[in-house]
């Protein structure tokens, strides 16, 4: 058992969040979760860990503590219906994200930050094709700034669309879910044109297994953290066997992304759950 940490979750009641805090936990660490469940949930909770409810930019209030390690995973996660609530992408993904960095500044503490792989999408243009994505890239921007403005001790990790127990569906939900719900309760899958944008589908315990790497050993940026086979949006909809519904073009709905897991790998990261084999399990 490694030695006993305080650890920081925020978005610890969130899907990937819960995870995170449930390894910690099991790894024998004290693990503080801040959340402000607007997307996360009391069913989420985990036992052994302490939650605490309340806005990212309030941290300094509700943590009075030093942790040991902070990660910062409590951020708006939508593509495309951040186009249609830029105010709420600001309050979360600047407002609360600055919280978190002069926190972590004035604690002198290590930030692991869960960057978006929307900035590496269609060449680059990705970064710009939404509030969500835009804020999250000048995030990373900031963190490095701040690596080196003041010799804060950071590393960045990027996920390629997560799935697993826990996700969600719905308005903010993800698309694996999405889809799961929709072939339980017999409703065609609604797949947005043209159908063939590809994405990496990664298993969150490979996600966690990374965090966990990255936590101890990482520092600086590009920690990738994705699946090596791609899958395009209607193949993944044809795993399922449902009927499939096309839907019209979105905008922000980005047609690729360039993953690169040279750096994860390099601490020990290896995928090790395959998206087909999870959908098998999901629809028995």
């Amino acid at each position: 058992m490694a030695d006993k940490k305080l650890m920081v979750v925020t978005g610890g009641a969130g899907f990937i969040g819960s995870h995170l805090c449930e390894r910690l936990v099991g790894d024998g660490h004290q693990v503080i979760s801040l959340d402000n469940y607007f997307t996360g949930s009391k069913e989420n909770h985990v036992e052994g860990v302490e939650y605490r409810e309340g806005h990212t930019k309030d941290i300094e209030r509700l943590v009075p503590e030093t942790p040991d390690l902070v990660y910062h995973l409590g951020e708006y996660s939508r593509v495309e219906i951040s186009l249609t609530e830029p105010d709420v992408v600001w309050d979360l993904n600047k407002a609360g994200t600055f919280g978190i960095f002069e926190f972590c500044r004035k604690k002198k503490v290590k930030v692991v930050y869960a960057g978006s792989s929307t900035k590496f999408g269609d060449g680059g243009l990705g970064r710009v094709q939404s509030p969500y994505a835009w804020t999250k890239a000048s995030n990373t921007e900031l963190l490095q700034n701040y690596g080196s403005w003041y010799g804060l001790p950071f590393a960045i990790t990027y996920f390629y669309n997560v799935y697993g127990p826990r996700e969600r569906a719905g308005r903010y939900g993800t698309l694996v879910e999405i889809f799961r719900q929709k072939h339980l309760k017999g409703e065609p899958l609604t797949v947005t044109a043209p159908g063939t944008q590809k994405r990496n589908f990664t298993h969150v315990d490979d996600i966690v297994d990374g965090l966990i790497l990255v936590g101890e050993k990482g520092e600086g940026d590009e920690f990738g953290l994705g699946a090596a086979e791609p899958y395009s949006v209607l193949e993944v909809a044809e795993l399922f066997g449902d009927p499939i519904e096309m839907m019209p073009e979105a905008q922000g709905n980005r047609m690729d992304a360039a993953l690169d897991t040279t750096k994860s790998r390099a601490l020990g990261w290896s995928q090790k759950r395959f998206l087909r084999d999870y959908i098998k399990t999901a629809i028995q």
